[in-house]
């Protein structure tokens, strides 16, 4: 039976984690800022001896985008000095890290689907703060451990892309959605069950990067269709462009993962968008 921790248990990916460990008989500790403060190399320390952890899932990010454009300290502190020591923690005590990382660490100027070792150049803070933790991981370089890159999150617990549409689809009769932006959502619970049936099968002798996302391509306007029409909701959705919806932090263009290395490593078939998005919105009850 391992003793596995889970930090930033209460965002989308922590929550779902949550929920599949039900049914599982390791002991899990499900920690978040209030209880675990992973700035704290010491207060990490502290709690990885007391509870004699074995696995550690760093669920934990700073994701706040555009407010991490005026509050780089505080990202860097969390996507970056954290993993440093949570990676620093795993080597020394010989522990498994999953750490989950972001397609934002590239630029969005690709023509395919990026692969892991494809050149990194972030163009937010976000990004790079992401691309910061991700080199001291690698460099620290804890051994049977990972990081698994991922676009486009959403789920039924947290703040979310397909909860906003839902909210103002039923509260307008237009919505204005970004079509210029393309890549591939992830459903929280599809990247927690992924987590959970490998950890058995993590053995890396060096740390390792993956990409994770669902099968398919699309747009953001195209997402925002697709979630209308599965939850029934009369509300036009307008293609508009990148410009016309200015944000503090740069989004990238191209957010394409290339998933041919996970899926050969581990064995895995992954699920296509719009099935994880009937599922996700079956369980909120939109969808019947």
């Amino acid at each position: 039976m391992l003793n596995i921790l889970v930090t930033g248990s209460n965002g989308q990916l922590g929550s779902e984690i949550t929920e599949l460990s039900k049914t599982l008989e390791d002991n899990f500790f499900f920690t978040d800022y209030g209880t675990l403060d992973i700035t704290d190399k010491d207060a990490i320390d502290s709690f990885v001896d007391t509870n004699k952890i074995d696995i550690i899932i760093n669920c934990a990010a700073y994701t706040a985008v555009d407010k991490a454009e005026e509050d780089e300290k505080k990202a860097d502190k969390i996507n970056h000095l954290a993993v440093k020591h949570l990676a620093q923690i795993s080597k020394e005590r010989e522990i498994k890290l999953i750490h989950i990382s972001t397609d934002y660490v590239f630029d969005g100027k690709n023509y395919k689907p990026y692969k892991e070792e494809d050149k990194t150049n972030p163009p937010s803070v976000y990004g790079k703060t992401k691309l910061a933790g991700e080199k001291a991981f690698l460099d620290i370089a804890p051994k049977n451990s990972l990081i698994i890159r991922t676009s486009w999150v959403y789920s039924s617990y947290g703040e979310n892309f397909v909860k906003t549409m839902l909210k103002y689809g039923k509260e307008k009769d237009e919505l204005r959605v970004i079509y210029d932006q393309v890549g591939t959502p992830t459903y929280a619970r599809d990247l927690a069950q992924l987590i959970l049936d490998i950890i058995p099968k993590i053995k890396n002798q060096k740390s390792k990067i993956y990409h994770y996302s669902n099968e398919g391509v699309l747009s953001w306007y195209d997402f925002a269709k697709e979630i209308m029409k599965m939850a029934k909701i009369e509300c036009e959705v307008v293609p508009i462009e990148s410009f016309e919806y200015p944000s503090p932090a740069p989004r990238p263009h191209y957010s394409l993962l290339n998933k041919a290395k996970i899926k050969k490593e581990f064995g895995i078939t992954i699920p296509y968008w719009k099935d994880s998005l009937s599922e996700c919105l079956i369980k909120m009850g939109e969808k019947r």
